[in-house]
């Protein structure tokens, strides 16, 4: 039963991962960029739905929908300002960009708040159910319910709805959706919103699961999200769901076996498997390319 309630948990845990490799696989599938600011975006989400539950009383739906509101705008901005004027520059232009957008944020946080962790506030009771005589908290259900209905407004969005197919098309092959009429500057802003809104929901959740938040947190759940999106295939939509769940889970069966300083270290060993074996990820498919 003790396995039972550790799965529950990486699960959680995994579909916290999932919600940041989204927007890591979404803006890559279109413009081939490895935005190395979005887990930064995940953390000003998470200080956004604290200073709205802490400051203005808001409930959790509240703070969860104004940290999507306000993260989705401040996706777009970063990729007005920063991203836009490189889309025919070399990759390694883009990448050097995308670390100095993080640490801008990261530092321009600390000069602004200060450097001090904050405590999330308890917004959820702290109730357990027995399930097959395993004990699972409230909050561990909670965010799975969350993150999965978020991922299934996300598939929606994206196989439902115009921008959705403008999405699909401009990530197919970006001159033939421009001479084919779709908007790539208004789509490609799109994605970066829409991704960007899924970190900020991912940060609130991640301070009511782990309590604390800093403006560094962003770093390493940042990074073991683009593990997890490199694991399910990178710019594949299913495979950033599946590799955030697949490295939450094997985080908590490193813990659950008695090795929790290695579990950071289990993500960075997936990613050298992965690259060494598969390269191209789990649902992932080798293509060439001409040189």
């Amino acid at each position: 039963m003790e396995w039972v309630q550790q799965l529950i948990n990486g699960i959680s845990l995994g579909s916290i991962y999932a919600l940041i490799a989204l927007g890591y696989t979404m803006v890559y599938g279109i413009i081939k960029l490895i935005n190395f600011a979005h887990g930064d975006v995940f953390m000003v989400g998470s200080f956004i739905g604290f200073y709205a539950i802490t400051g203005f009383g808001l409930g959790f739906v509240p703070a969860l929908l104004l940290s999507m509101a306000a993260c989705a705008v401040f996706g777009v901005l970063i990729e007005r300002i920063a991203y836009k004027r490189l889309r025919n520059a070399t990759r390694i232009a883009a990448l050097i960009t995308a670390i100095g957008v993080s640490l801008l944020i990261e530092y321009g946080v600390i000069y602004v708040r200060g450097a001090q962790p904050e405590a999330y506030p308890n917004v959820f009771p702290n109730a357990t159910f027995d399930l097959f005589g395993a004990k699972i908290s409230s909050q561990s259900l909670f965010i799975l319910l969350i993150s999965v209905g978020l991922m299934i407004i996300l598939q929606f969005i994206v196989h439902r709805t115009k921008i959705g197919k403008a999405m699909r098309a401009v990530s197919h092959d970006i001159d033939a959706a421009r001479l084919m009429g779709i908007n790539v500057d208004r789509t490609i802003s799109a994605t970066f919103a829409i991704g960007s809104a899924l970190a900020g929901a991912a940060g609130v959740i991640f301070g009511i699961y782990y309590t604390k938040i800093e403006p560094l947190m962003g770093i390493i759940p940042g990074l073991k999200a683009f593990i997890a999106a490199v694991l399910g295939g990178i710019g594949i939509i299913p495979g950033a769901m599946v590799g955030g769940l697949v490295l939450g889970v094997a985080e908590t069966v490193v813990s659950a076996l008695g090795f929790s300083l290695w579990r950071d270290a289990a993500a960075f060993i997936i990613l050298i498997l992965i690259l060494i074996f598969k390269p191209s990820g789990i649902f992932g498919k080798n293509s060439r390319e001409k040189v």
